[in-house]
């Protein structure tokens, strides 16, 4: 199944069941709720009006309980160090790293970004999120599709200057990374692309690509991640509840930002550039860049 959040110029935004083109409004407070309910039950409550795609606007889809953003494509780890001038750590490969981002700071597709006075060097990042459905702790990656309600396209947008200069501190991309994420435009279900699925859990054979003012700049598979979404779900969920509406980056696949692209010296983001993320079953997670503040 898919779903999505919409609003018509004469509604205010609400859940929706996507199905064979059209949109049916859910009787639900927001994403969350359905989430709660599940995938099965809340289509059951689908309106039986419906719209065409092009007659709403789709929103980000959910505002997460918590997002966390995990670095688990190792084409991106190992360009993203050499640009750095060192080797991938060695603790990368013991186990899936990931890190806390603003949760409250968030976009949907043909939201307009702004841009932060405070860097010179914007970044998008092509990622691919898991949704938590079912709340659990000390998951094991063999039962984490139990505990995924679907997948979404992320924009992990990046201050790679501020980044930096954190990272130096070790506090992490704290206000490198806060300003925004855009996630959307939809939320489809494990059982939706069950034909693509691999054999490690939460792993599926899905084209991602990005576009920048038009032109494809970076391609790449969701298929050549290292770390799975099992093993990603099982290392968030050690000693720690993962609660339902709970949002979980892959990290940027690789070729999937500027920083890999121009190794790290720019051009970067400019003030009306449109950024463009696709992946495949998905769809176009697509934003403009905002005027640079004074």
């Amino acid at each position: 199944m898919i779903f999505a959040t919409i609003s018509t110029p004469h509604t205010q935004p609400q859940p929706a069941l996507v199905s064979n083109g059209r949109i049916y409004p859910l009787p639900f407070a927001d994403m969350r709720a359905v989430i709660e309910i599940g995938a099965q039950q809340a289509a059951i409550h689908a309106s039986k009006e419906s719209f065409a795609m092009d007659e709403v606007r789709f929103h980000a889809p959910l505002h997460p309980t918590s997002l966390r953003d995990a670095y688990a494509f190792e084409q991106h780890v190992r360009t993203a160090s050499q640009n750095r001038g060192r080797d991938v750590p060695e603790a990368w490969y013991k186990f899936p790293a990931f890190y806390y981002t603003n949760p409250h700071s968030i976009f949907g597709s043909g939201d307009e970004i702004p841009f932060p006075h405070y860097t010179q060097a914007l970044d998008f990042e092509l990622e691919i999120a898991v949704i938590i459905g079912k709340a659990g702790i000390n998951i094991k990656p063999e039962n984490a599709r139990d505990h995924i309600f679907g997948y979404t396209i992320f924009n992990d947008w990046s201050a790679r200057d501020v980044q930096q200069v954190e990272m130096k501190m070790g506090l992490g991309p704290a206000k490198g990374k806060d300003f925004a994420s855009s996630l959307g435009p939809v939320i489809v279900t494990s059982e939706a692309i069950a034909d693509r699925a691999e054999k490690r859990p939460g792993v599926y054979n899905l084209k991602m690509s990005a576009k920048l003012n038009g032109v494809e700049i970076s391609s790449g598979n969701f298929k050549d991640i290292f770390w799975s979404f099992g093993e990603i779900i099982a290392r968030a969920s050690d000693t720690c509840e993962l609660q339902s509406g709970d949002v979980i980056g892959s990290g940027t696949v690789g070729t999937g930002c500027l920083l890999e692209l121009t190794k790290a010296q720019g051009p970067w983001l400019n003030a009306g550039d449109v950024v463009e993320l696709e992946i495949e079953r998905i769809g176009i997670l697509k934003n403009a860049i905002g005027g640079k503040k004074k």
